[in-house]
């Protein structure tokens, strides 16, 4: 089950950014396929997690004010997932 508030939040923050986050990964995604040789593309979904979690979690440590507690919060994951996170992909 959803929480609707949250779904209202997510529409919201969509409907501010000029361009949604969705159609930059598409572009994105599109362009890498465009630049690989036949044999290069297993492994898409781990490639493109490694490339996007890593900024998405120091922009939102950024924006939380490097406060963990409010980064998980907004990023919608345990404290704790943040810190493995964080250790993961030794982030500073």
């Amino acid at each position: 089950m959803t929480n609707p508030s949250k779904d209202t939040e997510t529409n919201n923050m969509t409907r501010r950014n000029a361009t949604p986050l969705a159609t930059h990964v598409r572009t994105a995604v599109m362009d890498y396929f465009e630049h690989l040789s036949d044999h290069e593309n297993d492994e898409l979904y781990t490639i493109v997690i490694r490339e996007v979690e890593k900024p998405m979690l120091e922009v939102t440590l950024e924006q939380a004010g490097y406060n963990q507690s409010k980064a998980a919060k907004i990023l919608g994951i345990s404290r704790s997932t943040l810190r493995k996170k964080i250790a993961q992909y030794r982030i500073s």
